[in-house]
């Protein structure tokens, strides 16, 4: 449940903050007769999301046999490399990400109008969708579908409300500690989201086991006790893992968290470059 709150938690403000910018550019320029537009996209999003869920998850339930462990280390594979370029998008991206999503819905709204205030809404929301639905079936192959399902509604439920109040109060979130400090512990779950899929690839014969096990904490911490079904779900801890689980999961941490430190590195030493909006650079013109 805690993973796919943490999921849900993370995919859904970053939708929330585009809508909620949206709104806002059509606040300001006094287009409110598109605002409608704003939710048939959100919705339609939404569905198109739902439905990639109920596929992705109607595929592992058919699948039996050798070709059900391949499925899901596949599926958890794929969804720990795009939950990875995430982290390193959003690091990236978070000091202006504001002002480029503000600079894309005016230019949005100045190119298409309506339709391009839908496709934007549209894509981005969609884009977060179906993100998130890859990663709660990853996450689902840890846990019971119903704690699956109730933390990705906590999670969506708060960056709801996250970004209602980023929008209508004086509340002023900082992206950049957001985004990192998610990021972080994201980075630790696309570690175990790797581990597990060397897991599946054990079982279906893919990758040897090498060891198996390694150690066996079960008498110490069971996977199956409280904390051990947290450390499990958040950071796929297991009691008796196999030498290739434990090197995979600690070979992905030093490559990417050393990756992340020489980015962050490179982006401190890098000089900014202040986004200056379309409307800025219109008024300078008329001058």
């Amino acid at each position: 449940m805690l993973t796919s709150f943490l999921l849900s938690l993370r995919e859904g403000f970053e939708a929330a903050l585009i809508v909620g910018i949206v709104l806002g550019v059509l606040r300001q320029i006094g287009r409110s007769d598109c605002v409608r537009v704003v939710w048939i996209g959100v919705a339609s999003a939404v569905a198109v999301s739902g439905l990639a869920a109920l596929l992705l998850r109607w595929l592992g339930w058919q699948l039996e046999g050798p070709a059900e462990p391949i499925f899901e280390g596949t599926t958890l594979f794929v969804s720990a490399a795009l939950l990875t370029w995430v982290i390193f998008w959003t690091r990236k991206q978070s000091p202006q990400l504001r002002t480029r999503l503000t600079s894309g819905a005016q230019l949005a709204l100045g190119a298409s109008g309506r339709r391009g205030v839908f496709l934007l809404t549209f894509v981005a929301v969609v884009r977060e969708g179906i993100e998130l639905a890859l990663f709660l079936t990853a996450a689902a192959f840890g846990s019971e579908n119903a704690q699956t399902t109730t933390g990705a509604i906590i999670g969506l439920g708060t960056a709801a409300l996250l970004g209602w109040l980023l929008f209508t109060s004086t509340t002023r979130l900082n992206l950049r500690v957001f985004f990192r400090a998610t990021g972080a512990m994201l980075l630790l779950v696309a570690a175990g989201l790797t581990a597990k899929g060397v897991h599946e690839f054990n079982e279906a014969g893919w990758i040897p086991a090498g060891i198996d096990p390694v150690w066996n904490t079960r008498v110490v911490l069971n996977e199956h006790s409280p904390l051990g079904s947290i450390l499990r779900a958040l950071f796929g801890y297991t009691s008796a893992p196999s030498l290739s689980v434990v090197i995979a999961y600690v070979v992905y941490l030093a490559v990417v968290a050393s990756a992340l430190l020489v980015a962050s590195k490179a982006q401190r030493a890098k000089p900014s470059v202040a986004v200056v909006p379309p409307e800025t650079i219109g008024a300078a013109r008329t001058r």
